[in-house]
């Protein structure tokens, strides 16, 4: 499946994509907020793409100019979302990138495909303690604050956490 906004092209991951994905994966600071460890090689943002990228509903976040990935954008049920008719979205885009709405736009099309075309009744997303970037795209998005959870245990990183957790319904966005 291919999305697409006024600026971007949500696309499946492919293998020619692991030097683009290790260019901003492999700054500390893009993952670090999202619970991730920086890239350490292409050999390594190659292997996220075969195991993590690969899973359905998890799309390269591309500008149409030149569709190279800058940042990914999907849906998962790992953490949050539990039932069928729910998932919880997460993403992340390279620093050169920050600032400039990117997420907000592809996150708003991924919503629309999940509610639309997918049936989806609740999407959910979180944020740790301090990722106020993060906070501030749901907010654009309509997700309302539903609870936080002290001492969450953050596996890629060897630590715990705070993590809020925000949520929005297939009726509240039909309003927006």
């Amino acid at each position: 499946m291919i999305l697409e906004t006024k600026r971007l092209i949500l696309r499946p991951w492919c293998e020619e994509d692991a030097e683009d994905l290790f260019k901003y994966a492999s700054d500390p600071d893009v993952g670090y907020s999202a619970g991730w460890l920086a890239h350490t090689s292409v050999e390594n943002s190659l292997e996220i793409i075969r195991t993590v990228f690969s899973a359905p509903e998890t799309y390269a976040l591309c500008l149409k100019s030149d569709g190279k990935p800058i940042g990914s954008v999907g849906f998962h049920r790992n953490d949050i979302a539990e039932t069928d008719d729910e998932y919880e979205l997460g993403y992340w885009i390279g620093k050169p990138f920050w600032g400039q709405g990117l997420v907000p736009e592809a996150s708003a099309e991924l919503l629309r495909h999940a509610f639309e075309d997918l049936g989806m009744a609740r999407i959910w997303c979180g944020h740790y303690d301090g990722n106020t970037r993060s906070r501030r795209v749901m907010e654009k998005l309509g997700f309302v604050y539903h609870h936080t959870t002290e001492g969450l245990w953050v596996s890629l990183l060897g630590e715990t956490r705070t993590g809020h957790v925000m949520l929005l319904t297939k009726e509240d966005w039909r309003k927006l």
